[in-house]
């Protein structure tokens, strides 16, 4: 039978209220979702896509690109199909936008098979859980919030902590030694953010491997909220038909709800709690719920969380903390004390610190230095007003141990080494919790706390 081309969808546009565009169709409408497309004046293509049926012959679309020189009565044609993008292992070592073009200056895609935007998520039946850990190298992470294979792991906090340093770190540790593909989503990326990134991942030997797709902060909002959704559309692809294991690094996660939030704004509907869009749950929910693994492969998922004013209790943040794995909490205070990376041991979690999933000695040694840690937090005021002599022996020694700990678990990093001058360093796990052990048991009380300080493994110390 002939496949005969899909009917296209014709219109006009009515009214042009910033990003917001009316677009009138002769029956029926294009659906939910859909693609519009409108050829402005500098034969630049406008992209809208549908967000609303308004009435029998009336949709409500956002803008995807910018709508300069948009006017009424402007034609308007859709063939009802979503936003696509390319996929491929062509792909592999090019920074894309959300329409799929090529951003690096680089040789244009041509022939290239394209897929929806949009997906449903696998089935549970076909999914698979295999409580397993990934060794990030990075001390305190493996140590207190190790990171689970094919799970979603969190850096949140506020602006200037460390959460972006953190996540080019995990790309040069992790995606220079797995198999896989690693693939970056940039949402709401400020251009010099993304031009560093792509420098450092060429620098670091780990382009050819990875695909960056970026919305940048000058982009429309409905750009910015698509975005996660095309770079998920392309783990899909490699986790599905390449059969790999994908790491998926996303910075931010605080964008997508804050272009959502935009989008919800523009199009007239009342703000919930704190002025987020209703719908921010489901929103949130529809692009994590696609971050899986399957039989065929893994997506694992390492995504920075902007906290607004450093207050966990924003409905951003806590509606991001259910869908996580793990959650590394970066505090202001440990940064502003030089202790890199500023990670919180206290609020920072895993699922994965159970007997059964890391070994015993991990779990009992996770757990002693947690315990010596909310000692010391316990201490601190006391030592403010009073001084550290009037401590009781024990107490003193709780601190002696706890500030070791502190100084032990920073850490030099590759991405920052052209800043610190120090060399950075990947430590493996047995290294942390042997180094960790020792100082527990008091082998290092004669040593000088700086001499802990920014180094590798415990045997660091005899060098120095």
């Amino acid at each position: 039978m002939k496949v005969t081309e899909p009917e296209k969808f014709q219109g006009r546009v009515i009214a042009v209220n910033g990003s917001i565009v009316d677009v009138v169709f002769t029956p029926p409408l294009p659906p939910m979702q859909a693609l519009l497309l409108i050829e402005s004046k500098d034969k630049n293509t406008i992209m809208l896509e549908v967000a609303g049926h308004i009435s029998e012959t009336k949709v409500r679309a956002i803008a995807l690109t910018p709508v300069a020189g948009l006017k009424r009565n402007q034609p308007v044609i859709s063939d009802g199909k979503p936003l696509s993008i390319p996929v491929g292992p062509t792909l592999l070592g090019r920074m894309l936008n959300v329409f799929g073009e090529i951003i690096d200056n680089g040789n244009a895609l041509e022939g290239i098979e394209h897929h929806p935007i949009y997906a449903t998520p696998p089935p549970l039946s076909q999914r698979t859980v295999t409580p397993e850990i990934i060794e990030t190298g990075i001390k305190i992470i493996d140590l207190l919030a190790p990171l689970e294979k094919g799970g979603k792991a969190g850096m949140f906090g506020g602006a200037g902590v460390g959460k972006t340093v953190i996540i080019t770190e995990l790309i040069n540790n992790i995606a220079g030694r797995q198999e896989g593909v690693s693939l970056f989503c940039g949402i709401g990326e400020r251009c010099r953010e993304a031009e560093e990134l792509y420098r450092e991942m060429a620098a670091a030997g780990v382009l050819d491997k990875t695909v960056m797709v970026f919305a940048q902060m000058n982009e429309p909002s409905g750009a910015r909220f698509k975005v996660g959704h095309a770079a998920l559309t392309l783990a899909e692809y490699f986790r599905d038909t390449q059969k790999n294991d994908v790491l998926l690094l996303v910075d931010n996660i605080f964008r997508f709800i804050q272009a959502g939030s935009e989008v919800s704004g523009l199009m007239g509907y009342i703000p919930s709690h704190v002025g987020y869009q209703p719908t921010l749950a489901t929103e949130l929910a529809e692009l994590e719920e696609r971050i899986c693994s399957t039989k065929k492969g893994s997506i694992t998922s390492v995504q920075a969380v902007y906290v607004p004013a450093d207050d966990f209790t924003d409905p951003a943040a806590s509606h991001t903390f259910s869908h996580l794995s793990a959650s590394v909490v970066l505090s202001r205070k440990r940064a502003s004390q030089g202790l890199y990376p500023a990670m919180d041991p206290l609020v920072s979690s895993s699922n994965m610190l159970t007997p059964e999933i890391v070994s015993e000695s991990h779990y009992r040694i996770n757990h002693q230095v947690r315990k010596v840690f909310a000692e010391y937090d316990d201490l601190k005021d006391i030592i403010a007003m009073l001084g550290l002599e009037e401590l009781s022996e024990n107490d003193r020694q709780t601190v002696a141990i706890a500030r070791r700990l502190e100084r032990f678990l920073t850490q030099p990093f590759f991405t920052t080494s052209r800043f610190t001058g120090k060399k950075g360093r990947i430590v493996k796990l047995t290294d942390t919790l042997d180094g960790c052990r020792k100082i527990l048991d008091g082998e290092y009380s004669d040593v000088a706390e700086k001499d802990l300080y920014m180094i590798g493994t415990i045997d660091e110390v005899k060098k120095r």
